[in-house]
């Protein structure tokens, strides 16, 4: 029976990281359904991307309020999860708090993680203001009704009883230190808990060790079902920002990606010395699929794009078709492609890994032909993204498809690039009569 609980432990412990890594393998899976891209150039400028926006979070405290917010609660929950190893060599070995013998370095630490506990406890509350109380427009968009919205309001809750448990164990802790308990050697700092222990002063000491026992149970349990429960949230991002900033676009903003077999045919086209009735090379590819109607016609960074969204509307809140009452959403681009992506998963799942025609696809069944078309170009919802996010060329692959499979490009746009192919501009004017208005 001494052992019981050790065992115990280890068998949570394995149970949570085996959930969490096969879950780990799924999303790798969905990902690399993506057409393959080479991104490997440019490490040294990816790693200063990703050290600056993900790490650094420069691109969050655009907006200061909820920048210094997510700020608070990004390093607080990860620096207090340091004591994880603690907990986790504890719970293992049966010890308790096994780094006391640091001294003065681990009352520092235990003191910091406090504050920090406190601190994210007050930007939770201040979140949780500004999407039910407050109700910020961005929140409130068609796209974020349902489970995005429970999704978001269950991560503030999940993080709120993980500090208060972490406060209430070791507030119990610091009872337990003072009255000389076995096992609780003087170690650690409290500055918030202390102010909660004198609620426990009439509990004894055997209470007192069971409420301990229970909250340091609790908190690495939770710990392990939120670690899990990330795949199945917008609160992804906490694993894919890096990669995602990593492998980010690094050409400028206004510089599309050119299609090979069509740019090879242009070149041709204009080269002088070539023969237009010379019979293809023999080695001549067969050109790809132009554009993409579904997930697996985009490329792997952009799924990989679609997992890390976090949901924060800050692409939609400056998108100028959205703020002009267009259909379009770039969040909401991004967050179809994630559930069509997700609805392919399961369908390998089901059928042993071999995706079965279902008779959807992300064109047309998530994504309408009239949010692509009100997209402006901008690129306000790139530069916007705090995390790397490129919402603009899923929209224009999706376009390419429209315009080079099915023909289904707008009138306008139709009219003017016959225009163009007749007159050489845009305008409906031959060429000779351009100028003919400088004379009226």
């Amino acid at each position: 029976m001494e052992y019981l609980p050790n065992i115990l432990f280890a068998i949570a412990l394995f149970l949570g990281i085996g959930f969490f890594t096969k879950n780990v393998r799924k999303l790798s899976r969905n990902i690399k359904l993506g057409r393959d891209v080479d991104v490997s150039g440019n490490k040294g400028q990816r790693l200063k991307n990703m050290a600056r926006i993900a790490l650094g979070q420069s691109k969050m405290v655009v907006r200061p309020i909820a920048g210094l917010m997510h700020i608070i609660v990004y390093v607080g929950f990860v620096i207090i999860n340091i004591e994880v190893l603690e907990i986790i060599i504890d719970g293992l070995l049966g010890t308790h708090r096994i780094f006391a013998p640091l001294g003065s370095i681990y009352d520092f630490l235990i003191g910091s993680f406090e504050i920090l506990a406190f601190l994210v406890i007050v930007a939770v509350v201040v979140f949780w203001l500004r999407r039910n109380i407050i109700k910020l427009k961005r929140f409130l968009k068609p796209e974020m009704a349902g489970w995005p919205k429970k999704d978001g309001n269950l991560i503030l809750y999940i993080e709120l009883v993980l500090m208060f448990l972490f406060l209430t164990m070791n507030a119990a802790d610091f009872q337990l230190q003072q009255l000389g308990a076995d096992h609780y050697t003087k170690a650690g700092a409290f500055p918030i808990s202390q102010f909660i222990a004198p609620l426990f002063n009439n509990l004894s000491v055997s209470s007192l060790i069971m409420l301990e026992r229970t909250a340091w149970w609790l908190h690495i349990i939770g710990i392990l079902c939120f670690l899990n429960y990330l795949y199945y949230s917008k609160h992804l991002h906490i694993l894919l920002a890096f990669p995602n900033t990593y492998y980010g676009k690094l050409k400028a903003n206004g510089e599309f990606n050119n299609v090979a077999a069509v740019t090879k045919e242009v070149k041709l086209m204009m080269d002088p010395s070539a023969d237009p009735f010379a019979a293809p090379a023999e080695d001549a590819e067969e050109p790809e699929k132009f554009g993409a109607s579904d997930v697996m016609d985009l490329s792997w960074v952009q799924l990989l794009n679609a997992y890390t969204c976090t949901e924060c509307g800050r692409c939609t809140s400056e998108c100028p078709a959205n703020q002009t009452g267009k259909k379009l959403s770039p969040r909401k681009i991004m967050m179809d492609t994630r559930d069509r992506l997700e609805e392919v998963g399961k369908n390998m799942d089901k059928n042993k890994g071999v995706f079965v025609e279902d008779g959807k696809q992300l064109l047309g069944d998530y994504i309408s032909n009239e949010e692509l078309w009100a997209c402006t170009t901008c690129n306000a919802c790139v530069e916007a993204c705090p995390v790397s996010i490129d919402p603009l060329s899923i929209i224009v692959e999706m376009r390419r498809y429209l315009v080079m499979e099915q023909s289904a490009a707008p009138t306008e746009l139709n009219n003017m690039m016959s225009n163009i192919e007749n007159n050489g501009a845009p305008w409906p004017y031959n060429q000779m009569d351009r100028l003919n208005w400088v004379n009226e």
